[in-house]
């Protein structure tokens, strides 16, 4: 079972590292260069996206630069989807420690995610407008990915010899019985519409409220054990580079994850965006809003993705490219996404549980300054307000409940609200 301290290594594979490490050992692993491109259509004017390229992670510090793609699929109106749109980036950046360096800063990102993911919730759902959205958000930092989802938009990596790996996980009800499970032991219940004469139609939904997916950000109506807790994983590519294409389920209930990679294999990133757009309206039509956006990272010497080697060259990474992903978004990493040289996993983790996604201190959340801060919403405490988001936690046998990190009340509230200890809204005396 690997740890949850962000960064896991696959010990068995070194050797095999070794290996494939022959043929690129001599190669000078330089930031790679980015091309990108969106296509989108709309029908209901619910979709969203963000493209915020040359984001600095060091003020005035053009090499600390990273890059955000994300796409924010809105359901009930737009409030949600705009919202998110505007305000998840800086509160996933205001949740990282400052002063840290890149590798500290790439391993605080996890968990900055989950926080900001929070935080966007809680802070739209005071408005008291009832609307949702799912958000797909990646980051790219040099050859590091960190992708992090709630609701059913995707982002899928595609990597040279055309292996195609999901890096989100869908939340939708119908297909994750993991979810299901949670919802109901939190206090929703899981059904499909019924009408007249009892006869049940259409995809499970969670009760009340009729939504089709188990998490998301907004939805004060439906109750809050729909969460806003993200599945993140973060992967490090090799000199290779690789293709990510991030869409809205209107793109993902036409094609399949790899339908959609070969549907704009060998086209630049903007030609490949609108078609993988074209080919869903070609085989569903316009049904729903369709948003797609692509992005090349590419070596710093090429101009293109590099093209798949030759069948009859390098068997060991053929075979390898062949292992297929089987495991649920709590996996603790017990699958490769494709082969040792091309993609490394880095952290991987889906639990819908505050003290497992914020509970694990390292050095770098030591580093932040004042010891009382609520992990989600970043407000200081006084010694006496900060609540340990272990406290009465099933999930705190390898800590103390009165060690940190610490909620705020609010925060507690809203946590205890997720996990159904708490009817939503109902605040502890």
């Amino acid at each position: 079972m690997a740890s949850r301290n962000g960064r896991r290594h696959h010990q068995g594979l070194v050797p095999l590292a070794a290996l494939l490490s022959r043929e690129t050992k001599n190669e000078k692993m330089e930031k790679p260069t980015m091309q990108y491109g969106c296509a989108a259509q709309s029908k209901k004017g619910e979709d969203y996206f963000l493209i915020k390229t040359e984001c600095l992670r060091v003020p005035g510090n053009p090499s600390s630069a990273f890059s955000v793609f994300a796409v924010f699929d809105g359901h009930n109106g737009n409030a949600a989807a705009i919202y998110t749109r505007e305000n998840l980036l800086n509160h996933v950046m205001t949740a990282i420690p400052g002063g840290l360096g890149r590798e500290d800063w790439l391993q605080a990102l996890p968990r900055a995610l989950v926080a900001g993911f929070v935080k966007t919730d809680k802070e739209f759902q005071r408005r008291g407008e009832t609307s949702g959205t799912t958000a797909t958000f990646v980051i790219v930092d040099g050859w590091t990915v960190t992708a992090a989802c709630v609701g059913d938009s995707r982002c899928i990596l595609v990597t040279p010899g055309s292996a195609v790996s999901n890096l989100t996980v869908d939340h939708r009800l119908e297909d994750n019985a993991e979810e299901r499970e949670r919802v109901t032991a939190s206090g929703g219940e899981v059904g499909r519409l019924v009408i007249f004469g009892g006869i049940e139609i259409g995809p499970l939904r969670c009760w009340p409220g009729g939504l089709c997916l188990s998490r998301s950000i907004g939805d004060m109506d439906v109750g809050e054990f729909i969460v806003p807790v993200p599945h993140v994983k973060q992967v490090k590519l090799s000199y290779l580079g690789g293709r990510l294409i991030i869409a809205s389920d209107g793109i993902w209930d036409a094609l399949s994850s790899d339908t959609a990679a070969r549907s704009c294999h060998g086209l630049p990133a903007h030609l490949a965006a609108k078609q993988v757009v074209k080919e869903a309206l070609r085989t569903r039509g316009l049904k729903d809003d369709t948003t797609c956006i692509v992005v090349d990272v590419i070596p710093p010497n090429g101009s293109n993705p590099p093209s798949p080697p030759p069948k009859n060259q390098n068997k060991l990474r053929e075979l390898l490219l062949k292992i297929k992903s089987r495991s649920s978004s709590r996996s603790k990493l017990s699958k490769k996404l494709s082969s040792v040289g091309v993609v490394e996993e880095l952290f991987e983790e889906g639990s819908a549980m505050l003290a497992e996604r914020l509970g694990t201190h390292d050095s770098t959340a030591q580093s932040r300054p004042g010891l009382f801060t609520c992990e989600v919403c970043q407000v200081d405490l006084a010694p006496s307000e900060g609540i340990s988001v272990h406290a009465g936690s099933i999930f705190s046998t390898s800590s103390k409940p009165w060690q940190g990190p610490f909620l705020c009340g609010d925060c507690r509230n809203k946590k205890d609200a997720m996990e159904g200890k708490r009817p939503s809204g109902i605040k502890a005396a």
